[in-house]
């Protein structure tokens, strides 16, 4: 078969549904195209040339874009989407294909699915249940490749972590928890391992600006792990949704100041004020950021004289 695979995000992190899904393909020896959605709209007859075209879509607000890929009759999900299906067994559990994207450096992965936290604003527990839970050993989808893009939503929620975490150590790879950690969840046991690993990048998030147990629990790793680079801790700081302006530039100068890289995302894009989006664009941006130190400075040298 002929088979087309539609990234509908289009964005620079390549969509692990579709290597899974070329995997799967190949091994049948049918053929596989990679496209965007902008491309399968400009074709005419698709269906003719393609006798399956797959459509992957991570991020919500896409839902005209949607409409028009399955008016020429592509199947989309994905958590973009309202539809919560899952790949099969024999698909999930496939080491994905690379190529696909012409990686040839990385391992993209989950260890664990789920989380317990409920947090209002994301759909992972929803989507992935409410219970972290161990799927997969870090061998399914990596194969000596000296990056990992860790993905999981909190691996330290689950109950066999110290294993997952000593699988990753024992790689020797560089790693990237492109996830929020859960800072909360930090021990000395597993602050070890992490200390272990070759970190590339670890990402925590501090959503809740009343939630005070997470600074506390950053303070407390930043004294016990041997991390130091504040390129190496980012932070995740969500805007835009049940917090002020003066709490968001009061997480993110904590941050700062504590020896964080905060990372501005916002909830909602199209509702968000032009304070947020200038506020993400002077964190987000780290050159800036570094030398303007106070917001309204940097919103002072982009008004119009």
């Amino acid at each position: 078969m002929d088979v087309a695979l539609v990234d509908v995000d289009s964005h620079n992190f390549p969509n692990l549904v579709l290597m899974k899904l070329s995997a799967w393909h190949k091994a049948r020896g049918d053929t596989v195209t990679l496209l965007t959605a902008a491309e399968i709209l400009r074709m005419e007859k698709p269906l003719e040339r393609y006798n399956k075209i797959y459509g992957a879509c991570i991020f919500t607000g896409q839902d005209w874009l949607i409409s028009l890929l399955e008016a020429i009759g592509v199947h989309v999900a994905g958590s973009g989407t309202d539809r919560q299906e899952i790949l099969p067994y024999e698909i999930e559990h496939i080491r994905p294909d690379y190529s696909l994207y012409n990686i040839t450096d990385t391992a993209y992965g989950f260890l664990t699915r789920g989380c317990p936290r409920r947090c209002p604003f994301c759909i992972v527990s929803r989507k992935e249940g409410a219970t972290s839970r161990k799927v997969a050993d870090v061998s399914e989808w990596w194969q000596n490749e000296p990056h990992i893009k860790l993905m999981d939503p909190n691996i330290l929620a689950c109950a066999d972590h110290l294993d997952l975490l000593r699988q990753l150590v024992d790689t020797r790879a560089y790693i990237d928890i492109t996830q929020g950690l859960d800072a909360r969840l930090l021990t000395e046991e597993n602050i070890e391992l992490i200390d272990a690993m070759k970190i590339k990048i670890l990402h925590f998030a501090w959503d809740n600006p009343s939630d005070k147990s997470v600074p506390e629990a950053l303070e407390n790793f930043s004294h016990r792990s041997k991390i130091k680079d504040h390129r190496k801790l980012a932070v995740y700081v969500l805007t835009n949704y049940n917090s002020t302006h003066e709490q968001d530039l009061e997480r993110i100068y904590w941050l700062r100041d504590n020896g964080f890289s905060p990372y501005v995302m916002v909830y909602d894009k199209t509702e968000a004020s032009d304070r947020t989006k200038q506020l993400q664009r002077w964190v987000n941006s780290k050159q800036i950021f570094h030398k303007v130190a106070k917001f309204e400075d940097y919103v002072a040298r982009k008004e119009p004289a």
